[in-house]
């Protein structure tokens, strides 16, 4: 510190980031603030839900962080619905989104039902999301004041062309085994396994509700 203590015109200026532009490929680690809510009836328990005492929403508060690449440390902050006052549509996309994220994470195609596949999409609470890392596609929307923000509405799964392009790109990032719906390293010799995400209804997991 340089100047006097309550004198700032000599302090630097606030970082300023340019958003990452719409449609960009990147790995992220995500992570979810603890609301404290918990409802054990739904299987929301941990106290990672957040419930809004205005509008009866409850959702995941998610951070992620891109983990390589030229944005590699920037952050994006989304919601994931798990329940709407106004209907099922919120909660459905939420679960949409995570099942994406499961695939993506897991190197898993959405069309694979095999016993193996449909325990990899199980999870034995919240607490399985906190860290996990997966392939997004950045996204643009606005945030509670209009203003341009950065947001994740899609994890990209093997076999979508989103997913050959970052691997062609030279990208690092691998999607690891699962035992017992545990995220572990992958070996050097995964492969993973192709597949694609529904086109219908992407979810918008930081709508307001």
């Amino acid at each position: 510190m340089t100047g006097a203590w309550n004198d700032y015109n000599d302090a630097g200026s606030q970082a300023s980031y340019d958003l990452i532009p719409k449609g960009t490929i990147v790995p992220v680690r995500m992570t979810i603030k603890p609301g404290g809510f918990d409802d054990p009836s739904q299987g929301w328990t941990g106290g990672y839900a957040t419930h809004n005492d205005t509008t009866g929403s409850v959702y995941l508060s998610a951070e992620f962080v891109i983990t390589e690449g030229p944005f590699a440390k920037r952050k994006v902050w989304s919601l994931i619905g798990l329940l709407s006052l106004k209907g099922p549509e919120w909660g459905s996309m939420g679960r949409s989104f995570v099942r994406g994220i499961l695939n993506s994470s897991r190197g898993l195609s959405d069309k694979d039902n095999s016993p193996q596949a449909q325990n990899s999409r199980r999870i034995n609470g919240f607490t399985d999301l906190d860290g996990i890392e997966f392939l997004a596609k950045i996204d643009v929307g606005k945030d509670a004041n209009g203003d341009p923000k950065n947001e994740i509405r899609f994890a990209v799964m093997p076999n979508h062309k989103d997913w050959e392009t970052y691997q062609k790109s030279g990208g690092l990032w691998k999607p690891g085994v699962v035992t017992a719906g545990v995220n572990a390293p992958a070996p050097a010799t995964t492969t993973a396994t192709t597949g694609t995400q529904p086109a219908s209804n992407p979810n918008r997991p930081n709508w307001a509700q």
